[in-house]
């Protein structure tokens, strides 16, 4: 143990070293999801690292953005900007405190023919060069129509959808249209950690610099996190994997190591330990009755590579990659499972729905996962019940190509709480009641930053969940900031469904498909009436780029499913592209000390279910009171038809203090 410890110390260095700041380094700021701590104060999860937007930072390259149009760099960027460097320009960040590691989120360009290039960056701290890192755009850069491609030279996979560039269905139209290749790039950002080796003071400077002759011919730079890392953790009493044969320096697998420590520790009751590492495992470990815990995110990697397999799973997987897994619920499922502290990363490069690729998954009643770090899986969590009370806590889960994290059919009493989710491809957090509905559950205190695809929050369907005091910002496309959905053939809501307290962050995107723009939060009645007891209150939407709230259903559906009542209280909204409610349905709501300001176009765009009865609107707003900022004018009530399909958007001014 003196020997882990001493190594510890060289890695990290507690000494903390000084040197003169750069004389033209900028001064620091901090921001949250590219806001201002105070507007999301309370709101989020509580991280251990400090976020620098790029942006804001001293630099010789060039500001990109801001945009929020799919498919472009700007949009994907955290706060829709970022920095773009050729060779030998730099970024320079100015250290708010004590750090002694570094996250840096960038882009760099994709292969002419896809699979990604590699190029280096050179980390420099108070003008001495620390390190290089190696970036990668092999985990990056998806083209085309779900499921996506990796090929930037294929034609459309889907020749038979509906699409916008030419209003049209490519193989029903003559002459056939011309569509550009690559078609619809997406997915362009990647993140790298790196400790520094020893710890430096607030005011210490922290430069990125493309170094000359490197073969990426930009490279963008988003933002960087700048972390105090502590000594790695010991367990001393316990079954560690060294012992069983597993190789810390990742040459050989470790799949049946761990195996073996895990069955010891079953037999003696002790826990698991994985000491600092980087340990391969190409495959699922599974966990059932077992506490395996690592050194720490920093120090102790579970890595894999993607391996093809023969023949298909009986699952549909036709791939193997590493992961934790609880046992199929159809076995019973897996009970008093508790792991964390290590990171697992994946080799996830394509989306394959059938794969079995994610970080963790199965199905986990009665057990914990906290302070694990995953990326580059293809689901971040994903949990197939029925099961109950998992509790998954202080989690960092990033750069996914589908879901951060899914409760999939009938997971109950279950808390996912203080976790951070960047750059996911599909839903960050979702709970999916397919078949089983998902109740009890609460997604409290989450922060998520730029869901390439789909929304940051979704719930399809279950009984008495709640949503709160999440922040979640810069959703990109096809999804917004949280959405009540019925669809993909879950259940109804039934009971309670609460969603209070959250932030949401340049939300209301725009929907490719509809040619319209969503809302920040949205209610989708696709396949069912939403028809429970739903209350949206204390949320705050914040820089819409089209509307704040938005009630919908499909237009296929419009005259058979309703969202009949939703009440909305004591929420802000500061900034609307276009309008504060955009109702596209029949039903109603509900609104009290609903205020709102920086509002683009008409406070309620009402366009029921698009009948247009001389008796008014399908869909009836009920004014309790309280609703400042002249969004609710009594001739709107109660369901007066204000309906423009597309009205003209003005882009409204940066959210400031109440």
């Amino acid at each position: 143990m003196r020997i882990l410890l001493a190594a510890a110390v060289a890695v990290t260095g507690l000494v903390a070293l000084q040197a003169p700041a750069s004389a033209t380094a900028k001064p620091p700021v901090v921001t949250r999801a590219a806001l201002d701590p105070a507007l999301v104060a309370g709101r989020g999860a509580d991280v251990d690292f400090a976020e620098q937007e790029a942006e804001n930072a001293t630099t010789n390259g060039t500001v990109i953005g801001p945009g929020r149009d799919a498919y472009t760099l700007p949009a994907e960027a955290s706060g829709r900007k970022a920095v773009k460097l050729t060779p030998g320009q730099y970024v320079e960040f100015t250290l708010p405190r004590a750090a002694n590691a570094i996250t840096v989120r960038y882009s760099i360009p994709d292969a002419p023919g896809g699979g990604g290039i590699t190029a280096p960056l050179d980390v420099s701290v108070n003008g001495h060069k620390r390190a290089g890192m190696t970036l990668t755009s092999q985990y990056a850069w998806l083209y085309n129509q779900y499921p996506f491609s990796n090929d930037p030279n294929a034609g459309l996979l889907h020749p038979d959808w509906w699409i916008t560039e030419c209003s049209c269905v490519p193989d029903a139209t003559t002459p056939a249209p011309e569509i550009a290749k690559p078609y619809r790039p997406n997915h362009f950002y990647d993140e790298q950690r790196l400790l520094l080796g020893n710890t430096y003071r607030a005011g210490d400077t922290v430069r990125l610099t493309v170094p000359a002759g490197s073969k990426a011919a930009w490279t963008v730079v988003d933002l960087l996190d700048s972390h105090l890392v502590g000594l790695p953790h010991v367990e001393v009493l316990a079954a560690n994997v060294l012992l069983f044969g597993a190789d810390p320096t990742g040459r050989r697998d470790s799949a049946e190591a761990i195996d073996k420590a895990i069955a010891f520790a079953k037999r003696t009751h002790l826990k698991v330990y994985i000491p600092p590492g980087t340990y391969q495992v190409n495959r699922h470990i599974v966990v059932d009755d077992v506490t395996i815990t690592g050194a720490g995110s920093w120090y102790t990697t579970i890595k894999g590579r993607q391996v093809d397999l023969a023949t298909p799973a009986p699952d549909g997987s036709v791939h193997a990659g590493v992961g934790f897994y609880g046992k199929d619920a159809s076995a019973g499922g897996s009970r008093n499972v508790h792991l964390s502290g290590f990171a697992v990363e994946g080799d996830v490069r394509e989306r394959i729905d059938t794969d079995q690729v994610n970080g963790v998954g199965g199905a986990m009643s009665d057990s914990t996962i906290d302070g694990l770090y995953i990326r580059h899986t293809k689901v971040g969590m994903w949990f197939d019940g029925p099961m109950r009370n998992l509790k998954i806590t202080n989690n960092v889960i990033v750069d996914q190509i589908a879901d951060g994290l899914n409760f999939h059919t009938g997971v109950t009493g279950s808390v996912v709480s203080n976790n951070f989710f960047r750059n996911t491809g599909d839903d960050a957090l979702a709970m999916w009641s397919e078949k089983t509905a998902d109740a009890g559950n609460t997604f409290d205190h989450n922060t998520i930053q730029t869901p390439v695809l789909a929304n940051g929050i979704a719930i399809y369907g279950g009984t008495d969940n709640t949503v709160s005091n999440n922040l979640i910002a810069d959703p990109i496309r096809e999804g917004s900031a949280i959405q009540v959905g019925s669809r993909f053939g879950a259940e109804p809501f039934a009971g309670k469904l609460r969603i209070t307290g959250n932030t949401t962050a340049r939300a209301g995107t725009y929907e490719l498909n509809w040619n319209i723009g969503l809302g920040a939060i949205w209610f989708y009645a696709l396949e069912k009436d939403i028809d429970a007891d739903i209350e949206v209150s204390g949320d705050h939407y914040l820089d819409s780029t089209y509307n704040a709230i938005m009630l919908v259903s499909e237009w296929s559906v419009k005259d058979q499913y309703a969202i009949p009542k939703v009440r909305f209280k004591d929420v802000r909204v500061d900034g609307t592209g276009t309008s504060v409610v955009s109702a596209r349905v029949k039903g109603s709501a509900s609104f009290a000390n609903v205020d709102a300001r920086n509002v683009g176009a008409v406070g309620v765009n009402n366009c029921g279910s698009f009948n247009f009865p001389p008796t008014g609107s399908e869909f009836s707003v009920t004014e309790l009171g309280g609703n400042d900022g002249g969004w609710l004018a009594p001739w709107m009530l109660p369901n007066t038809i204000t309906c423009d399909d597309r009205p003209p958007v003005v882009p409204p001014p940066a959210p400031s203090p109440w």
